[in-house]
């Protein structure tokens, strides 16, 4: 609570962020006396000292509240659709039901006979091995039955869900709640198609990935198939802590785009991600036939090692937990997203942006100042 209250006050403007935005010039007031905080052998502390010593870990602080305000947006969209759909199937059911003259519970008893598989102790076996680190116990009969349940039911839910979506079409189901998305800044970052294009895809991603690798050859080949209707920006995200080579390699491709080849060089270590030392960086630039003195001195000075922390700042900020992650119009996805289901997303775009009907994008985009291991842990000072 106390974090809180004090956040709150820097918030607030009684002690305001490092990180915040500098407000509109006023008419200047008569400079106020520092405040005195503390005092030792007769001399003060003022809370202008204490401000600029606390300025990173409020930085630090203000950051963390970006992340859990992504998160928790992210989830609150989760449970309004999870509840939807629910609701949704619960009145499908009803109408159906009504329709043939039976109760609800005679409906759904006689459309689920046999279609509700019971978990066989293959299944109960590969859930308990598939979470295991959440078990802090053996697979007895008790977690065997608790599983059994659990499992129970998720095939349950999965039958009812088969169901209302056989149903959908003869009632003319349309889902409306506009989807969750979040205010993604591209300024300064590489980037292909036109900037007014109605769909931009932003990713965050780490050469030495092997999914990220994947999601890259996806996003290719969705560039051919919208061409001026898809904008795709570049974002770092090396998780460092895995892949060691990976934080370099983000400098590199930084260097190639001075010399106006950050595509060339993004597929070339993509497409040999065993090879991304800093020799073969520099061998990679000279294949392209780059600047070898300019690109090489891009490297060795670290040129770009400020840009690619900047990139995982907002990253963290954003809440994103993994690499490859992309927003596309703000709408945040993870992994190696398979390429229909890029496009059905962009399709909907699409249809929204010529309805007028595209939703506003929520939280400022590195609105804590534009983060960043695997583990989605803050930069560190």
């Amino acid at each position: 609570m106390k974090i809180v209250s004090v956040l709150c006050l820097f918030l607030s403007g009684v002690y305001p962020l490092a990180a915040q935005a500098p407000a509109a010039k006023k008419p200047e007031a008569p400079a106020s006396k520092p405040m005195v905080v503390a005092t030792f052998n007769g001399k003060s502390i003022t809370d202008e000292e204490l401000r600029k010593v606390s300025a990173p870990d409020f930085d630090r602080l203000s950051l963390d509240v970006d992340n859990m305000n992504s998160n928790l947006q992210r989830i609150a969209h989760q449970i309004m659709e999870t509840n939807l759909l629910h609701l949704l199937a619960d009145k499908l059911f009803e109408a159906e039901a009504a329709k043939r003259g039976i109760s609800k519970e005679a409906f759904l008893e006689k459309e689920l006979q046999g279609k509700v598989k019971e978990p066989s102790p293959q299944d109960i076996s590969a859930f308990y091995q598939a979470n295991k680190q959440r078990f802090n116990e053996p697979l007895d009969d008790k977690v065997s039955e608790r599983i059994q349940q659990f499992l129970r039911a998720e095939y349950r839910n999965k039958a009812l869900g088969d169901l209302a979506d056989r149903l959908k079409p003869a009632y003319a189901v349309k889902m409306l709640l506009p989807p969750a998305r979040l205010r993604v800044g591209d300024e300064g970052s590489p980037s292909q198609g036109p900037k007014d294009a109605p769909v931009t895809i932003v990713e965050f991603s780490d050469f030495q990935c092997e999914s990220c690798s994947q999601l890259s050859t996806n996003l290719h080949e969705i560039v051919v198939k919208y061409g001026n209707k898809v904008r795709w920006v570049y974002r770092q995200y090396p998780l460092s802590q895995v892949h060691p080579l990976a934080e370099k390699a983000a400098e590199a491709s930084l260097c190639a785009a001075d010399q106006n080849h950050f595509w060339e060089l993004h597929d070339l270590m993509f497409n040999s991600q065993n090879a991304l030392k800093e020799e073969d960086l520099k061998a990679k630039a000279a294949q392209l036939k780059l600047d070898p003195g300019v690109f090489n001195s891009c490297l060795a000075s670290g040129k770009y090692a400020g840009k690619v922390k900047q990139d995982e700042r907002e990253a963290y900020s954003l809440a994103v937990s993994n690499s490859p992650s992309f927003f596309v119009n703000g709408r945040y996805y993870t992994g190696a997203v398979p390429l229909l289901e890029i496009s059905k997303t962009i399709d909907e775009e699409l249809v929204l942006s010529s309805s007028g009907k595209q939703g506003t994008a929520t939280g400022a985009a590195g609105s804590a100042g534009s983060s960043p291991s695997a583990a989605n842990t803050p930069p560190s000072k």
